[in-house]
């Protein structure tokens, strides 16, 4: 496995909705980008999502909270 494939496979992000109906949407890697898998959230549940070989991508809508290595990020609508 590639060195930069296996770094991403470690990458996890929370996402915590704040409100209900948050979307989540996975988002694939190469040419064809699109989106491929959806989620929603009523408010307080809670997601885990890996960043893999097929997910290059994750697209929040709604009022949630993510929370990853690098800090965490708000997103409102």
């Amino acid at each position: 496995m590639d060195e930069h494939i296996a770094d991403a496979l470690n990458d996890y992000i929370v996402i915590k909705a704040l409100e209900d109906g948050v979307s989540i949407m996975g988002i694939t890697r190469g040419a064809n980008t699109r989106f491929h898998h959806t989620e929603k959230l009523d408010k307080g549940e809670i997601y885990i999502a890996q960043f893999t070989e097929t997910t290059s991508a994750i697209k929040i809508k709604g009022n949630a909270i993510a929370y990853t290595k690098h800090g965490e990020v708000r997103a409102e609508l």
